[in-house]
């Protein structure tokens, strides 16, 4: 992105530096932090497969008609348009990381939504040691997550490498990180690996963060999910402001193609235009720091533009109605088939 659009979106890539004294010895589990949801869909690779944990019609689909199918997944599926240094400048301090294994993609690793990335983990973690380097008073937390057909090998050389890579940078979770507290120790990444066994095995990794999602199109019902999520408190030391555990609150911008409460479906089809945005802007308006706010808040920000009431940006994107009708069509087709046969 060139620095006249940076600027025109409003960039604030030091805007932790600038927070009032009051804040520099808060938790950073009590400050709302802004987010990325699929922070790497914005290299979404349209030579590659459809993700093995995808539902069995899509995979039917994408080996019948690859042409087709993988350019409309990388359609639904990009949620951002930036590179994590460009996401950074923007402000967004919690990165959601989904790494897999590609296939025929030897021992590097990947990022995955519905089809796997271009760019590599290396690269991606490699880009972003060189941002937090020239911006040392900025705090960043990545969220390690999925691990698409990832072995323990392949978990044991990807944590090594984040050591090797940002090694005095890394938060502990043994410490209570503030800002103050992370600055005068050169802290500067907050690591949230969702296996469980190799955060037991390595000290600089914190445990995976609750990741709020309302998986609605609705804006009111994404809202009241959020507030009820909040409103139950942390899963730990609800009740105390000194120690708690990250979250991350994602704003649901989808509509689901499968039926209510079958989590292995993928949306199709996102919730767009700009007056379901500005209300979730409202709802950000209204959070303050305190143990029963969510420490970050994620969003899609595919066609990024400056909100008038909260300065943020948010994102829509546009699918074609079409492609969600005849997956739902398919879809019916396909369980229609499955019963029939399964009764004779």
């Amino acid at each position: 992105m060139e620095d006249e659009e940076r600027l025109q979106l409003g960039g604030n890539p030091d805007w932790m530096s600038r927070l009032p004294e009051k804040l520099l010895d808060v938790p950073l589990w009590n400050l709302a932090i802004p987010g990325s949801h699929d922070s790497m869909s914005f290299c979404l690779d349209v030579s590659s497969p459809v993700l093995r944990s995808e539902p069995c019609l899509l995979r039917v689909s994408d080996r019948l008609c690859p042409c087709w199918t993988r350019p409309c997944v990388s359609r639904w599926a990009t949620t951002q348009q930036s590179v994590l240094s460009d996401q950074c400048d923007l402000g967004v301090r919690f990165l959601d990381l989904r790494i897999a294994m590609k296939p025929k993609g030897g021992l590097k690793l990947f990022f995955a939504h519905g089809i796997y990335t271009v760019m590599t983990v290396q690269e991606a973690l490699d880009e972003l040691a060189t941002w937090l380097d020239a911006h040392p008073k900025e705090i960043v937390i990545i969220s390690c997550s999925h691990f698409e057909s990832l072995t323990n090998q392949d978990h044991a050389r990807l944590v090594e490498f984040i050591i090797a890579l940002f090694g005095k940078k890394l938060c502990s979770p043994q410490d209570t990180p503030t800002l103050r507290s992370c600055w005068s120790r050169g802290h500067q990444l907050v690591v949230s690996y969702s296996d469980q066994q190799m955060v037991l095995q390595h000290s600089e990794l914190w445990p995976e963060i609750p990741y709020w999602y309302a998986d609605s199109p609705d804006p009111k019902k994404v809202i009241a999910y959020l507030d009820d999520q909040k409103h139950r408190g942390r899963p730990e030391h609800e009740e105390d402001d000194d120690e708690g555990s990250l979250a991350a609150a994602a704003l649901g911008e989808r509509a689901a193609a499968g039926p209510p409460g079958e989590r292995g479906q993928r949306p199709l089809l996102r919730l767009c235009g700009r007056q379901s945005v500005l209300l979730a802007c409202d709802w950000l308006e209204l959070q303050t720091a305190g143990h029963i706010r969510p420490g970050a808040s994620s969003s899609d920000v595919t066609g990024c533009y400056q909100s008038k009431r909260a300065g943020i940006q948010l994102g829509e994107t546009f699918c074609t109605h079409f492609l969600y009708f005849v997956y739902l069509f398919w879809n019916k087709c396909f369980h229609t088939f499955y019963k029939y046969f399964h009764i004779f």
